[in-house]
């Protein structure tokens, strides 16, 4: 079986420097806050080039933090884009404002800029893009909307650890940028875990005292926070993991390019498309592929795991039938919902692997009668 995420092979290449740093941490009962937190903030924060890290439980978390520190809440509209995890919207629901759906574009996946200046109002505080699957959003393109209409731009980066635009990461653009280390991301944790970055002196403030029960200094409470604090096992592991970031995000890479060589003349699929100067990280490898799901069941027979990212744009969830939304305004994000799939991508898959999945996918298409 060729799994979507094997998480096992990448601890079994590093798993010494692993099991040391747990036990480190074990040893010194440092498991909430302490040493192996604050080093792992300063080493990230170090790797993107950014002022601050403020660490905490998950990367919804980090999201909903960012809104509070920005001072968004009741009678705010926040965009974001229709196509993408909940966390984005529901998190800006969470802090009391209103999520605005804007459609993405078709060949990227990322929010379409030119649908966010449609979708300013007089209650617009903030714009979330999402760097999805691991491509950058047009990010200077969403900043000077965000100049021009005095908006907040919070980065959802948890799925594009270590992506670019030109030479400069994701999560160094915005006032606010947010970061998931659930496991299966390019740099995962081994349980949740997230943080917020920014260059912003007091909003890196806010942020750490609404993580931490309204407290820098424990017992001197200045407001009322929560309690979202990332585990001193989690960031251990993750300083160890953050030294193979760029290596592993090379492979990925590479990995893309065979994907994209095996697959170029199956006129029923679509591979990728990246932007110049961009750096995609490859989070998901997304086809778009003619009878997706007939696809999808072939080659579980043939032992290949895949997954759909995801099977339902945001608006056309039960959870926002409130908002009484038309399909007619995400006419991009449905078009292309019927035939995205996310083919198996990490950094030990190898290339007999891949290989092996391309020459099923081209196995079905030659022999399955399709519709």
């Amino acid at each position: 079986m060729i799994k979507f995420v094997d998480l096992s092979r990448q601890y079994e290449s590093i798993k010494s420097e692993i099991d040391a740093a747990i036990s480190s941490v074990i040893s010194e009962t440092a498991f909430v806050g302490g040493k192996y937190v604050q080093i792992f903030a300063e080493e990230f924060s170090k790797f993107l080039g950014i002022k601050h890290c403020i660490t905490c439980a998950n990367g919804t978390d980090a999201i909903e933090i960012a809104l509070k520190a920005l001072g968004i809440g009741s009678e705010d509209e926040v965009i974001v884009p229709a196509h993408t995890w909940i966390s984005t919207s529901e998190a800006v629901t969470l802090v009391g404002a209103k999520p605005v759906f804007a459609d993405t574009l078709s060949y990227y996946y990322t929010i379409n800029p030119r649908e966010i200046e449609k979708l300013i109002t007089e209650k617009t505080k903030a714009i979330i893009p999402v760097h999805l699957y691991g491509l950058p959003a047009d990010m200077d393109s969403i900043m000077l909307i965000a100049k021009k209409h005095n908006l907040f731009v919070i980065e959802d980066c948890a799925q594009s650890h270590g992506a670019k635009i030109d030479e400069r990461f994701t999560g160094t653009f915005g006032d606010l940028a947010t970061f998931s280390f659930y496991p299966s991301k390019n740099l995962g944790a081994y349980g949740d875990a997230g943080c917020i970055v920014t260059n912003n002196d007091g909003l890196a403030e806010k942020s750490a005292l609404l993580s931490n029960h309204g407290q820098l200094i424990k017992h001197e409470h200045r407001i009322e926070g929560r309690n979202s604090r990332l585990d001193g096992i989690q960031a251990a592991i993750l300083s160890v993991k953050l030294k193979y970031l760029n290596e592993w995000n090379e492979k990925r890479i590479s990995s893309a390019k065979l994907y994209n060589d095996f697959l170029k003349d199956v006129r029923q699929v679509g591979t990728p498309s990246v932007i110049g100067g961009f750096t995609h990280v490859y989070y998901v490898y997304c086809i778009k592929a003619v009878d997706r799901d007939k696809l999808r069941e072939y080659l579980l027979t043939k032992g290949i795991e895949t997954a759909v990212h995801y099977p339902k744009i945001l608006p056309g969830l039960d959870a926002y039938k409130y908002l009484n939304l038309s399909g007619e305004d995400f006419r991009m994000s449905l078009e292309y919902q019927p035939y995205i799939l996310s083919l198996p991508m990490y950094p030990e898959l190898t290339s007999e692997e891949i290989k092996y999945i391309c020459d099923s996918i081209k196995e079905f298409y030659s022999s399955v009668q399709i519709g």
